[in-house]
């Protein structure tokens, strides 16, 4: 009984103890007997634990585990996280508004340091960090109401705080409103962080912390979910035509403020700064600052791949802030066409602004037939094909790779004289196709960037190849639109 008492006392100073309602569980911590209890779901990004179905306050229980881990940063690139639960982001949690939660912080025994943990959902000192400095192998616990529903970040405040959340301690935890958020298709969650290495981007084997950068805000990766190709490619957020997509989002900082964009794609709802109520409609890009969340839900009309960005989109291109919306479905002309046509020119600026004004009111201007679309048992010859290229390559090609395909050291890789490109057909095809991420060497010389998939027709691609294939002094063959399709 003494013993008891004791632990009863203990549990008070935390904010969890009520002496008539604690019963130790099989862990030796104290649950509540006035409240059902549960273990909450935790889960890595881009996954998100289901809402709460129930219509009644829980005593939860979050186990988190602190783990020092080398992890995945990019191509050929490992980091040592410090992490919440193994994954960067840290494990998302999901509760209920008026939940008795009771956090229980391991910090495994092979961890080099004490860590704790604040949430921005708690009221009480530290958001619980001075409740939860934890040595390696060792455990604390405290307890909170959630009083406020909300998309709240949580992250280590253990000094030197940003050190700790740029290695990779944050995440987020939504306090579910009693009367929950509608149902959508898919729910996802991506968080955006800074990582301050002491090489440059790209740079590859295993990197360290550099302090210097991260006190002049000069991160070498900024990311989503916690590395460069978190989620592209094969792992890109998934969705079919006419559903709805809610991404909780939050920005773990610790420094840079997001600017968070989908190329593509209005955002239908924001439900801003981690709230629970809408706060705008239809809006292009919100600003969500290091420490802070944001819940935004869009409708996805047309298939398509719709790209994740910083909007400060050299993070975006040069640094690792993107992600990628993979959305299945029917075509639908009437809200996107895709290309109708590419023609030649035909006039000054101001003789097209002229006849817009003379024309009637109502009246449609006529449209030139487009030149370049394949005829009926006409095979286009060479320099047709490579007309119709450059054109493509002028309208999105030449601003990384250069007018004079020459590339910019160190940056964007050569196209002209490529032995990249040389060597492997159908590797190229599937560059503008599906996307090139993570290092390689051209002529002798290493690049380390992120080219999205081309928003191209199969024709394109096999044009704009053939194009670049034959100029510069290149001469590497052609490509057909059959070898295209067939890359897919």
């Amino acid at each position: 009984m003494l013993l008891a008492a004791w632990a009863c006392i203990g549990m008070a100073a935390m904010g969890g103890c009520s002496r008539a309602s604690k019963t130790p569980d099989n862990s030796g911590n104290a649950t509540t007997s006035k409240l059902p209890v549960e273990y909450a779901l935790l889960l890595p990004a881009p996954s998100v634990p289901g809402s709460v179905e129930r219509s009644h306050p829980s005593h939860v229980i979050v186990d988190l585990e602190v783990r020092e881990v080398v992890r995945h940063l990019a191509s050929g690139v490992d980091y040592t996280f410090w992490t919440f639960g193994g994954d960067v982001p840290g494990l998302f949690i999901r509760v209920r508004e008026g939940d008795l939660v009771e956090i229980r912080l391991h910090n495994h025994p092979s961890s080099k340091l004490p860590h704790n943990i604040d949430l921005h959902a708690v009221i009480g000192p530290g958001g619980g960090a001075a409740s939860t400095i934890t040595a390696p192998g060792h455990t604390s616990t405290f307890s909170f109401t959630a009083l406020h529903p909300g998309l709240f970040v949580y992250h280590c405040g253990t000094a030197p705080v940003p050190m700790h959340v740029a290695n990779g301690m944050y995440g987020l935890i939504f306090v579910e409103p009693k009367g929950g958020l509608p149902p959508v298709d898919h729910e996802y969650y991506v968080m955006q962080g800074e990582v301050y290495t002491a090489g440059r981007f790209g740079e590859e084997g295993l990197q360290a912390f550099d302090p210097d950068k991260a006190n002049d805000e000069r991160p070498a990766y900024v990311v989503f979910n916690g590395s460069v190709d978190s989620i592209t490619g094969d792992k890109a957020l998934k969705a079919k035509v006419g559903q709805t997509v809610r991404i909780f989002f939050g920005n773990g900082g610790p420094n840079l403020t997001s600017s968070f964009h989908v190329i593509g794609e209005i955002l239908d709802e924001v439900l801003g700064d981690g709230g629970s109520r809408v706060t705008e409609r239809d809006v292009q890009t919100i600003s969500v600052a290091p420490g802070s969340a944001a819940i935004v839900e869009l409708k996805v009309p047309v298939p398509g791949t719709f790209v994740l960005v910083d909007h400060a989109l050299s993070r975006a291109f040069g640094k690792g802030a993107l992600g990628m919306l993979k959305v299945t479905g029917p075509e639908d002309s009437g809200i996107y066409s895709g290309k109708i046509s590419d023609t030649e020119y035909g006039g000054t600026a101001s003789e097209t602004v002229a006849a817009r004004s003379e024309a009637r009111p109502g009246s449609i201007l006529p449209v030139a037939a487009p030149e370049d679309i394949d005829q009926p048992g006409v095979v286009p010859t060479l320099e047709v094909r490579k007309e119709r290229g450059r054109k493509t390559y002028l309208m999105a090609c030449f601003a990384c790779h250069q007018p004079d395909g020459r590339g910019l050291p160190g940056i964007f890789p050569p196209l002209a004289g490529s032995d990249f490109l040389k060597a492997d057909k159908a590797r190229a095809i599937k560059i503008p196709l599906m996307g090139l991420n993570g290092p390689v060497v051209v002529n002798g010389k290493p690049f380390n960037n992120i080219m999205p998939p081309q928003a191209f027709t199969d024709r394109q691609i096999a044009d704009v190849l053939t194009y670049v294939m034959n100029s510069w002094g290149n001469d590497f063959g052609t490509v057909s639109p059959d070898e295209v399709k067939q890359a897919h």
